[in-house]
């Protein structure tokens, strides 16, 4: 099954949850029935991602529970999407009108789709159907090991998200829109050469995700326009050469307040504590609780309904990377590893709230969110950022004014310290 899975099933009919095992119930062409029993972190599938402590989310396969980026959606076309007049858009509209937002963020207007014409540019899989076709491994702990060629693919785009992630967030201060936003990564993600990977990535319709004050992830930009203390995530992938290259980074439409300040702080200084953990050998269940401890104490909260991930030719795989405290069988550390750490800290609830649009979460109580991404290498000699801030990089606050590491974190391995305080003592 886990080597023809696209032509055996249809859809996985339905998935359920108990103390001790998971059930699978798979339908198959034409009307096979196959049942999978498996038990509670031995052999399951996949690690469950669950809303709360206290409550079981069900067993879902490791493309479809990461997000860093983005959550799996039906194939067809969102009802969402911007359509002409009439009965259909009338009804979207009072659904939208008429639903119970938590913050002051409402949805705005999507500008049409963008598509990629350029044939110099490779793209991913998923570009025209909105289906990924590569998965990734069968069972969690089971992570894909990178040549030193795939890992040479992987430095290049990585380092174009970073250039595009830099030069998009120059431009975020009050008054401009984020579909504008959108317009820059768009522009200078084509203009090096490759592809921005959220582009039709299970029918997403912009090239990134802008999330902004109580949006925890997945914001699409449209229309509205940034006001003055507004704290925005911009989340970059870029997909070159066969490989994708992931980072999100917080940026502030003027000035932040006294509580804005400490939430970017404190998810900053969160994040770069458990990439300090990252080392050969250690599991990566444990990056959860450096997360969580750190934030709780800070009287702040982390989101447990998405998930940091591998990443490299497949946009999310294994290993999922948990922002909480937990004891998911999700392997060990290695050399050769490529994941992503990106912690979703709240000022208040860390409970979701899913708009009508099937991708916006924002939390539960209007409360304003934070979140930080890298792409990471694990190598021997330790870990370090594939998409790792540049030359050119601003250095923000929370990286002066950091109790964990200050100045701008590279990486532990000797390479990435030095490059670090290089950069760093730029603005000194």
């Amino acid at each position: 099954i886990n080597t023809s899975t696209d032509r055996l099933y249809q859809r996985v009919d339905k998935v359920s949850y108990t103390d001790s095992s998971y059930l699978f119930i798979m339908k198959f062409q034409p009307s096979v029935t196959l049942l999978l029993i498996t038990a509670k972190g031995a052999s399951a599938f996949a690690p469950q991602i669950a809303p709360s402590r206290t409550s079981h989310s069900h067993a879902i396969s490791a493309e479809e529970s990461t997000t860093a980026l983005f959550k799996k959606r039906s194939v067809t076309k969102s009802k969402d999407k911007p359509q002409g007049k009439g009965f259909g858009a009338a009804l979207r509209d009072l659904r939208n009108n008429s639903f119970p937002y938590a913050g002051s963020i409402r949805p705005g207007t999507q500008s049409p789709q963008k598509i990629v014409i350029d044939e110099s540019i490779m793209k991913p899989d998923y570009a025209l159907d909105t289906i990924p076709k590569t998965k990734g491994g069968l069972l969690p702990w089971i992570i894909e090991v990178k040549t030193p060629e795939q890992i040479l693919k992987m430095r290049a785009s990585g380092r174009v998200a970073r250039e595009v992630l830099d030069i998009a967030g120059a431009a975020i201060k009050p008054g401009i829109t984020t579909d504008e936003i959108d317009n820059i990564v768009h522009a200078e993600t084509i203009k090096r050469g490759a592809y921005p990977s959220p582009l039709n990535y299970h029918g997403f319709p912009k090239s990134c995700c802008t999330s902004v004050n109580e949006v925890i992830c997945h914001g699409i930009p449209d229309d509205r326009k940034l006001e003055e203390g507004d704290v925005v995530n911009l989340d970059i992938t870029c997909y070159l050469d066969g490989f994708h290259g992931d980072c999100s980074e917080m940026f502030v439409a003027g000035e932040p307040d006294k509580k804005a300040r400490k939430l970017l702080q404190t998810t900053y200084d969160c994040w770069v504590k458990a990439m300090e953990f990252v080392k050969p050998g250690n599991d990566y269940k444990d990056i959860g609780a450096i997360i969580e401890d750190h934030v709780v104490e800070k009287g702040f909260t982390t989101v447990k309904n998405f998930c940091g991930h591998g990443i490299g030719e497949t946009f999310h795989t294994n290993p999922n990377i948990f922002h909480y405290r937990n004891n998911e069988p999700n392997g060990q550390m290695a050399p050769g590893h490529t994941f992503t750490i990106e912690p979703m800290i709240c000022e208040g609830s860390s409970q979701c709230l899913n708009w009508p649009d099937d991708w916006t979460a924002t939390t539960t109580d209007g409360k304003r969110t934070a979140q930080f991404e890298h792409t990471l290498l694990i190598s021997k000699e330790g870990v370090e950022a594939l998409t790792g801030k540049i030359e050119t990089s601003p250095i923000q606050f929370w990286e002066k004014e950091s109790t964990v590491n200050k100045g701008i974190w590279l990486g532990t391995t000797p390479a990435a310290r030095a490059r670090a305080a290089e950069l760093s003592s730029k603005d000194e």
